[in-house]
């Protein structure tokens, strides 16, 4: 019975594996809500799909929301609302400054309706409905918790609370550096079937799938057809704010109906504009080249850029020395948790066992939800006093045969001595001794095995009548004593005998 109950839990495992499995997340590129360098910004100073405003200066490589100079604020919105409704936006930014601390930060937005471009809000509009997500980096409550990446959502009610850094009204957040890093830091926002999901990359590496999750948050719903946007602002404090990319993709699985399906016309056009960028991009590319063409030459026989100085060597190499020490202790972080898995996989499946012959039926489980294991009647506590307890009795036993070993010597060297004489006072006071010695033994056993806590909380003897360990050695020991003495006895008899013949 407890083989077949095995197997059905076994069973009901893999389905739910399987089950959690079945749906693919399927991504689409989303270019009309992205931006990336290079030719980020126009020859106009125009991001494409985008409009920026405030402080904010785009360049073709970044597009910088903040400049390092006090009380600077600049946003960047889409100019159009998004058409789907799970999604996942990847950024690339840099905060950068002179100072131990920074200020203000930046922030990315989901709002139904775009906000200010000089808001109060890190750059932009109090009171907004929808998600934001902010990277704070000055610590304005003095609770030295900052820089902290936080969640908020608002329904367009609430005013943010800079007295507190919005501790009070966040969703959830992690407490982050992304300052001065050697590397561009980058934050990856998930947003699919109600669940947030924030990953962040510290940018002490430059591999690009180095990210560790920062929070996640379920049943959060947000409105449909809202606006991304990024801004930024800069107080008594200043750091430079610069966004390098924001590319974003909408997220869909094979199982939703219609899903994102694109017809053949939709796919002509978006392939037409597509050729007809890259024409327009080649175009300006050359007339760039026709008209600065003494830049083109330096750039054609400069080899500065093929050798390093000897401290952009030493840096790269202490980066190269983190990278490997970080990849390191994430193998290692990996080789425990599989440890832990393979330990606790072992104590489910004794548990069960025990469970199964005890005769203890597994817990009803609901449809799609994997059987709750009962407890571990017996602890790693227990295990231990369980081997302390065998340890003292092995001495104990130990201690036992070398007193026998010395009466039974003690008894040879009375025999050879004179087999019809009687026997000495010496001798047998000895003898006295050495029983002595051994109803010492004994009581000092009995007193520990009486002292020891139990080893398991329930009897495991449930049925059956069980003898202690001190009852068992106590009755051992008498029967050696009557065997000893009964020996004696039995030879003395002997000699007396062969003496009479």
């Amino acid at each position: 019975m407890s083989t077949i109950g095995l197997i059905l839990l076994l069973c009901a495992v893999l389905s739910g594996v399987v089950s959690s499995n079945s749906q693919t997340v399927h991504k689409r590129f989303e270019y009309k809500f992205s931006f990336k360098p290079p030719y980020l910004a126009q020859k106009d100073g125009s991001v494409p799909f985008w409009e920026y405003g405030g402080n904010a200066i785009a360049s073709g490589e970044s597009v910088r929301l903040a400049p390092s100079l006090r009380s600077q604020k600049g946003a960047i919105w889409t100019k159009q609302p998004i058409g789907f409704d799970w999604w996942e936006v990847d950024i690339m930014f840099k905060v950068t400054g002179r100072g131990r601390i920074g200020a203000d930060g930046l922030a990315f937005w989901y709002t139904t309706q775009r906000g200010d471009y000089t808001g109060e809000v890190f750059g932009s509009s109090d009171r907004w409905n929808g998600l934001a997500v902010i990277f704070d980096s000055f610590d304005n409550d003095n609770k030295h918790n900052n820089p902290y990446i936080m969640a908020m959502l608002n329904d367009g009610t609430k005013n943010f609370d800079h007295k507190s850094d919005g501790t009070t009204q966040l969703l959830s957040g992690c407490l982050r550096d992304f300052r001065n890093k050697p590397f561009p830091t980058r934050a990856r926002v998930e947003y699919y079937l109600n669940t947030l999901t924030v990953y962040f990359h510290n940018g002490l590496t430059n591999n690009e799938a180095d990210y560790e999750l920062c929070f996640r948050a379920e049943n959060v719903v947000l409105p449909r057809g809202g606006y991304f946007g990024l801004s930024a602002a800069t107080g008594g404090l200043a750091d430079d704010h610069d966004v390098i990319h924001l590319l974003t993709s909408s997220l869909y699985s094979t199982q939703q109906a219609g899903g994102q399906q694109i017809s053949n016309d939709e796919q002509q056009k978006l392939s037409q504009e597509y050729q007809q960028y890259q024409q327009k991009l080649e175009q300006q590319k050359e007339e760039y080249r026709k008209e600065h063409p003494d830049e083109v030459r330096d750039k054609d026989g400069e080899f500065d850029d093929w050798f390093e100085s000897d401290g952009q060597r030493e840096l790269r190499q202490i980066f190269q020395g983190l990278g490997q020490i970080q990849d390191v202790m994430r193998d290692l972080h990996k080789k425990v948790d599989e440890v832990i898995g393979k330990q606790m996989n072992s104590l489910s499946m004794l548990t069960a066992v025990y469970s199964h012959s005890q005769g203890q039926p597994l817990q009803p489980t609901q449809p799609g939800q994997v059987p709750q294991m009962p407890a571990l009647p017996i602890t790693r506590q227990d295990w231990e006093m369980m081997a302390t307890n065998n340890q003292i009795m092995i001495n104990t036993i130990a201690e036992l045969k070398g007193f026998m070993i010395e009466v039974s010597r003690k008894s040879d060297t009375l025999l050879a001595g004179g087999a019809g004489s009687a026997p000495s006072p010496q001798l047998l006071n000895e003898m006295r001794d050495g029983l002595n010695q051994v109803k010492q033994t004994v009581a000092s056993v009995a007193q520990r095995m009486a002292a020891a806590p139990p080893v398991v909380a329930e009897p495991m003897c449930a049925t059956v009548s069980c003898v202690s360990t001190t009852t068992l050695l106590v009755v051992v020991t008498c029967q050696l004593l009557v065997m000893f003495l009964y020996g004696l006895y039995k030879e003395r008899k002997e000699a007396q005998a062969k003496k009479f013949f």
